[in-house]
Order: structure tokens, then C-alpha cells, then sequence
């Protein structure tokens, strides 16, 4: 065994191989896996072994299709088989909600290239004839869609990164994790010691163990799934060819042909975490004990469904963990305040994200970032918030919803409410209607009396429609109020502050008294923030982002800061307050300060400390609305005060409050875009317009001036636009695909109705060449192509004389 190598992956099974290979792949070969037993123990080795394309996040979606065909790749260069079964497979919908979604996700695949299609009951009963197509409305047919052996599998991806240099230990548990002061690990296993400069946790159903070693909770648990393999039955081995996977939501099942029968698996809602205290040490190829009363009623539905399953025999029934997130997706990247330890668990689908997350950690670890967008997977989307009883929760609640639909307004209700301001009750009283991110409550809108305190989700347009519409008319027409605590925000201070944000900004360091907005980049000049600089005093700055980018931001920042010189505190929880915004915004703030807030005195994109009501706060001109508008921070515990002043000074303005489902109603009548739907890693600041922001020719060498600067001058491939939608009862929430002339030209980012304008908006990608205002396109919109025209100009006010007058 080596006594040092560049990384130590720990452990053996899909991930781990496949993270092994993928580093070997992209050049470092000074590397080695630590595997506890044999390749595939935990997990892996009881997989069904199913792999498909679909996810709702299109990136994650394009690392399946990517780990799809990697597979050949594998087998020829390992001479090792595996196993694989293209046999096709169809996504079943007993709903019109379930045909929605299924019409969602067909229109992603149309800019993704993937060749999925929609199919009616009577093509469902030809591609799987064992289907009973009884209420069956239609469904989605994937080509790439099948299956393949997890042991040949996970030994191919061994073979392949040992021939490229890489080292497998096996039957050698690691006993601890020791960090070193340049930043390496000490691994202490039981054959010896190894000097890693990169530790990767592919521990699996261990990940949370190897977590404890060095005092981190990665957010994950380990939850009991079963499935049953059939004895042989004629209609399949008399088919004449494979039977294609066949998944039926409603019946909360899986179904695909083994050998001469089948194999079907359920995610039943009387599920069960296992593991709740650890995972034994020693466990290892063992199963569960069966629980078959567990699937009692999902079995009856899956009788009707397959008719054929009633008269089969059960073989073998599977009962074991798998670890899971508390959305299902992975959790990979280098985990935030440990120096160069990875994740790369939680990976439930691991033979159909497995080879993406091997490359994307790859990727990132040696280019210093992933190829594309992979938020969805950071391991940082998570923060401190996430305790293990949150992290149970949420993930039992996302095993039951496995196979339900997943709407773009709906807001899941395990482990909430979880964090609040003091505010909650507040609005709660005000028959607000919540959401959340982070882990925090977020007003969404308030519900009318009589009205229900809850959102139905929908494809099209909810009961919160007419509500969400008077709070955007209260704003535009008088004054609305809105808490500002769902925005990060850190205290930046210290003699070397200002220099500091000067290389890790790419736009200009505000002076005194004002406020900057500015892009954050990555060293390929892709957007990883996008920030409002606000600066208090020479050595002191407020920097504001989205909430839910806390863990991302935050381990950016630790990364780049310096030794000595530049203190940063995350005061996201800490200073907090109310946003007002309107007409008679400036009328209100100035009933409740001595200080005067004229124009000429507090001019748009100025910041000051003021007295406002009993409070010494932090008061921003500015605001997400489009319209004139404050930010007033104040310590957590004096919030309540600060509503109280408010609140009765705005009685005479008519001061109405308003939530998040009308700030991104307001947003899109000004064009303004949003984090992770118009900025996000995928997209440039040349794109998305955030280029006007960009201080290209400041000196400091920010991180990304170099790539920006090329871009510049070479011209982006794509423009950011907006588009107003001849739509029916149903408007664009993002990845609709862009038609110009029978072709998908571009797509869409994020859209929704304008309520104060009255038309339905989207905002999207198409070639620049494409950019002409009035153009005439099409956006698809479950399944119908609705008319779109661009718009260059924002729809209201487009000089913005609101904001800054």
C-alpha cells in the first residue's frame, strides 16, 4: 500500500469506482480507493440495476444521459461486461396533472437532445403488452431507458481506472480521518497510514461515519426498499424480445423483464429509515428481513396494473438501504470549512448518476470547477440548518414522493414549519400562505378570507392567481411591505476588505455611503453570485445574495480569503427587517426618521445608517420590485418593533403586505432576472446582460476577468430576452423550449404572469442573432405552442424613473 497519493477515495462501490475513473481519466493517476470489504459491498451489490434519463433538474437529467452511454466506453476498454439491456421504457400517467408533467418534461428533452416521445394507451399496450391500459391517459417513452449488472458494472469501472494507474485496497476499513495544516489528510486504515492531499467520501450507507471522523453531518439517511423478483412467466419469455421497464407512478412501482420473469419494486408510503443511529460497521452483504405487508396495497394496485403478477410465483424478495438526500439528488463537491475533503454520496440512482457525478467531481476537482451548472447536486446547497431529525424528514418524505408529480409552485410540508423570524406570527395572523428555503418560512402570498391557506399545486395557474395579483397592485399603486430575511447577507470589514472584494467582484467597489451591483465569477468567467456591494464605512461592507446560496458562497469566500486582513461574518440570521416599496414608499420612511430621504439627499443606490423608529438601521435604497423602494435592516430582536412603527405609520399610505409569489410577478415586469433561473453557473455575464455591471477595465485581476474579456471580444452564443406570451391558463416556469420557424432556436429560464401589466412573460435564451424587438417565436406550454413576442424594452417603465426619482 502507498504511503502517499494525491486522493484517497473512500470507498467501493459504483460511485467510488466511478469517481476513481473519472480522475484517472482526466489525468491524475496518483491515486487509490479504500474499500472497507469487497467492491459493491453496501448498496450497490442488491441494486435493481434500472437506469433512465428523467429528472427535474436538466443538468442532472444530461450526467444520466451522460452515465447512460458511458457504458460502452466501459466495456471496451475494461473487456469486462456489463450486463447491459437498452431495452427502452415508458413513464405511465393515470392523470391529467400526471400527462402535464410527463408534456414538461418531453418539451426539456427537445433542447437537451434526448429522443424521449409522447405515447397513447393503445402504443403503450403494443411497446409493453403486458400493461393493463385501463385509466391509463398516456405516457413518456425513452429509448435509453434499461438496465444492467451492478456487480460487472462497478468491477468495469475498477478495471478501467487500474489500467489507467489507479490503485484499489481492499478489506481495509478506514478508522480515521487526521487533517493536516497544508490542508492533506492523514488516513489511518487498518493496514497502515496514507498521506492523501484529497480525501473523497463515496462511503455510501458509511458516509454519514466518515462525516463524524472529521465532525460534519452530511445530510443524508439510509431508507428500507424493496422490490421482488418473479418466477418465469410465459407472457415475457414468449415475447420475442425484452420487455421495456414500464414505471406507474400512480402505483408507486417499477417494473422491468429479468431472465425469463420480472422484477418489480415499489416506494411505498409506509416506508422506513433505517439506520436511524449509524450504520453497523460490520454490515455488508446482508438483506433486511422482508416486509411485505409494507407493499400490501402498492402490490394490489401493481395486480391491476400487470395482470400477469397475479398468477406468478415470487422468486426472491430484496429488502435493503439505500442513502438518500433530502431531495434525492446527490451530494457532492468539496464540503464547506474542511480544506480539501469531497463528497460524493447519497447517490440513490447510482446507475444512473453514477458516471456523472464521477465526472463532475473529477472536473471540478482538477479544472477547478465542473463543465456545467451542478448546483442541484452541491453538497453546499445544504447548511448548518440541516440537523439529522430535519434530514430524516425530509428525506422519508421524499422516498414517499418518489414517483409523485412535481409541480413548480408546490411547497413540501415535512419538518416545517422549521426556522422563522420573529415576523411569523406576525403574518400568520395575516393568513399568510408559506414557503421555504434553507430551512427558513418565507411569506409566499396572503390567502383572501374564505379563501383556503394553501396553494393548489398546478401546471397552470393556482387559486393564489387573483390574491397574488392585489398584492402586486397594493405595491405598484401605494406602498407594500415585505420581510428582507430571505436574502444571505455577510458583514465583509478590515483594512483589506475593499481590496478583497475588489479581486473576488468583477464589478466596481462602491464608495462610501452607496452600492454596487455586482456579478461574482469563477475563474471560466461563469456566474456564481449575483451581488448587491453595499458599503458602511472604509473598512466595512454589506454584501447581499440569495439565501438559499449561503453554504455556496460561503465556502467560496473561505477559499479566497487571505490570511490576515479581511473578516467575514454571515449575518444572514442576524440582520434582518422589512423591504418597502411603491409610490408612497419615501412618505412612510420619512414619518418614522428625522433623516431626510429626498432624492437629492438619499438618491437610488445609496445606503446609510438611520434612526428608523427605535432602531438604528441600515437602510438601502433599493428594491427587486422595479419600483421606489427601501431595505431596512435591523438586529433580529428589534424586528418586531420595526413592524409596529411601520405598520402604523403605513395605515394613511395605504400600506399592504405582499409576498414572494408577487416580488417574482414584479420582477418580470422590469426584466430583472433571477439567481439559478437567469443567473446561474451555466450562463455568462456577456449572456445574461450582467456584462453592463462588469468593471471590465478596473485594475484589480478579478477572479474571471481573463475568460470574460475573451468573451467580449469573440461575442456570446446565446442572449437573455424577454418575451410576452399569447398564453391560455397556464404560463412558462422554466425549460420550455424556444420555436422560431419549426425549430428549437433557445429556452426558456423562468416566466409567469406580469400582474400589474397584464401579460404573460418569459424570459429565455436564443442566438443573438435572433435578437429584434417585436420578433415573432413560440413557447411550448404543455404540449401547445403559444405565440411569443420579444420585448426589448422592460414593460414598465422602462427608463426607471420609479426607482430612481
Amino acid at each position: 500500500m502507498k504511503s502517499h497519493v494525491k486522493v484517497a477515495v473512500i470507498g467501493g462501490g459504483v460511485v467510488g469506482c466511478s469517481v476513481l475513473y473519472h480522475l484517472a481519466k482526466l489525468g491524475w493517476t496518483d491515486i487509490a480507493l479504500i474499500e472497507r470489504s469487497e467492491l459493491t459491498s453496501g448498496s450497490t451489490w442488491h441494486a435493481a440495476g434500472g437506469f433512465h434519463t428523467i429528472n427535474s433538474d436538466t443538468n442532472i437529467a444530461a450526467l444520466q444521459g451522460y452515465t447512460i452511454k458511458l457504458y460502452k466506453e466501459l466495456e471496451e476498454l475494461s473487456g469486462q461486461s456489463c450486463g447491459l439491456h437498452h431495452v427502452g421504457g415508458m413513464t405511465l400517467a393515470g392523470t391529467p396533472d400526471r400527462m402535464d408533467y410527463l408534456k414538461t418534461e418531453r418539451a426539456k428533452h427537445r433542447y437537451m437532445g434526448l429522443d424521449t416521445h409522447l405515447v397513447g394507451p393503445e402504443e403503450i399496450k403494443k411497446l409493453a403488452p403486458i400493461t393493463n391500459i385501463d385509466g391509463v391517459i398516456g405516457g413518456l417513452y425513452d429509448p435509453l431507458d434499461g438496465h444492467l449488472d451492478p456487480s460487472g458494472t462497478t468491477h468495469a469501472y475498477a478495471m478501467c481506472a487500474r489500467k489507467l494507474g489507479a490503485e484499489i485496497y481492499l478489506r481495509n476499513p478506514v478508522l480515521e480521518l487526521n487533517p493536516q495544516t497544508d490542508g492533506s489528510w492523514q488516513v489511518v486504515t487498518k493496514d497502515g497510514t496514507i498521506h492523501a492531499e484529497y480525501v473523497v467520501n463515496a462511503g455510501g450507507l458509511w458516509a454519514r461515519e466518515l462525516g463524524e471522523m472529521v465532525g460534519i453531518f452530511l445530510p443524508l439517511h439510509p431508507m428500507e426498499h424493496q422490490y421482488l423478483v418473479t418466477e418465469d412467466i410465459p407472457e415475457i419469455y414468449e415475447l420475442g424480445r425484452e420487455h421495456p421497464h414500464v414505471m406507474d407512478p400512480e402505483g408507486e412501482s417499477y417494473l422491468r423483464q429479468e431472465g425469463r420473469g420480472l422484477v418489480i419494486g415499489f416506494y411505498e408510503q409506509e416506508c422506513d429509515p433505517w439506520g436511524v443511529n449509524g450504520t453497523p460497521l460490520d454490515f455488508g452483504h446482508e438483506l433486511l428481513p422482508n416486509k411485505l405487508d409494507r407493499i400490501e396495497d402498492s402490490m394490489e394496485f401493481a395486480f391491476n396494473r400487470f395482470p400477469v403478477l397475479g398468477k406468478a410465483g415470487i422468486k426472491n424478495v430484496i429488502n435493503g438501504p439505500f442513502t438518500f438526500a433530502p431531495d434525492g439528488n446527490p451530494l457532492v463537491g468539496p464540503v464547506p470549512g474542511l480544506k480539501n475533503y469531497w463528497a460524493a454520496c447519497a447517490v440513490m440512482a447510482g446507475f444512473s448518476q453514477g458516471g456523472g457525478v464521477g465526472l463532475t467531481l473529477a472536473e471540478w476537482m482538477i479544472e477547478g470547477e465542473p463543465t456545467r451548472d451542478v448546483f442541484a447536486m452541491d453538497v453546499a446547497r445544504y447548511g448548518d440548518y440541516c440537523s439529522r431529525p430535519y434530514a430524516r424528514k425530509k428525506v422519508t418524505e421524499n422516498y414517499q414522493r418518489r414517483f409523485s408529480i412535481s409541480y413548480p409552485n408546490e411547497e413540501l410540508p415535512a419538518a416545517r414549519p422549521f426556522q422563522t423570524t420573529p415576523a411569523y406570527p406576525i403574518w400568520k395572523a395575516q393568513r399568510a400562505v408559506f414557503g421555504q428555503a434553507y430551512g427558513m418560512e418565507a411569506v409566499n402570498y396572503f390567502a383572501p378570507e374564505g379563501e383556503p391557506l394553501h396553494e393548489t399545486p398546478s401546471f397552470r395557474r393556482s387559486n393564489a392567481f387573483e390574491a397574488v395579483g392585489a398584492e402586486c397592485r397594493a405595491v405598484r399603486e401605494k406602498v407594500g411591505i415585505t420581510e428582507i430575511h430571505n436574502f444571505g447577507k455577510y458583514k465583509v470589514t478590515g483594512p483589506g476588505a475593499a481590496d478583497w472584494i475588489d479581486m473576488i467582484m468583477a464589478g466596481r467597489v462602491p464608495k462610501v455611503g452607496r452600492m454596487s451591483l455586482s456579478p461574482m465569477l469563477s475563474p471560466k468567467g461563469k456566474l456564481i453570485g449575483d451581488f448587491t456591494i453595499a458599503r458602511l464605512a472604509d473598512e466595512e461592507f454589506q454584501l447581499t445574495a440569495s439565501f438559499g446560496a449561503q453554504g455556496y458562497h460561503l465556502r467560496w469566500f473561505w477559499d479566497h480569503l487571505p490570511e490576515t486582513g479581511v473578516e467575514i461574518e454571515n449575518v444572514s440570521l442576524k440582520r434582518i427587517g422589512f423591504q418597502i416599496a411603491g409610490p408612497r414608499a419615501r412618505d412612510l420612511l420619512a414619518k418614522v426618521t428625522y433623516e431626510d430621504v429626498s432624492t437629492e439627499a438619499f438618491p437610488f443606490m445609496a445606503v446609510k445608517r438611520m434612526g428608523v423608529g427605535l432602531s438604528d438601521a441600515i437602510v438601502q435604497r433599493v428594491t427587486y420590485t422595479g419600483d421606489l423602494g427601501y431595505e431596512i435592516y435591523v438586529p433580529a430582536d428589534e424586528q418586531i418593533g420595526l413592524y409596529e412603527v411601520l405598520a402604523e405609520a403605513g395605515e394613511e399610505f395605504g400600506l399592504t403586505p405582499f409576498g414572494m409569489r408577487a416580488m417574482m410577478s414584479l420582477r418580470l415586469e422590469k426584466s430583472f432576472g433571477s439567481w439559478l433561473r437567469e443567473f446561474k453557473p451555466d450562463y455568462t455575464p456577456e449572456e445574461t446582460g450582467l456584462d453592463r455591471f462588469v468593471a471590465y477595465n478596473k485594475p484589480a485581476d478579478f477572479i474571471g476577468k481573463a475568460a470574460v474579456l475573451k468573451e467580449k471580444a469573440e461575442g456570446a452564443k446565446r442572449k437573455l430576452s424577454t418575451f410576452v406570451v399569447e398564453a391560455l391558463d397556464a404560463d412558462v416556469h422554466g425549460d420550455e423550449p424556444i420555436w422560431k420557424d419549426g425549430k428549437v432556436v433557445g429556452f426558456v429560464t423562468s416566466g409567469g404572469y406580469a400582474h400589474y401589466v397584464q401579460k404573460s412573460v418569459a424570459l429565455g435564451f436564443t442566438p443573438p442573432e435572433m435578437i429584434e424587438d417585436g420578433g415573432d417565436f413560440e413557447i411550448e406550454i404543455l404540449g401547445e405552442m403559444r405565440p411569443a413576442k420579444m420585448v426589448l424594452d422592460p414593460l414598465l417603465d422602462p427608463q426607471a424613473k420609479r426607482m430612481r426619482d
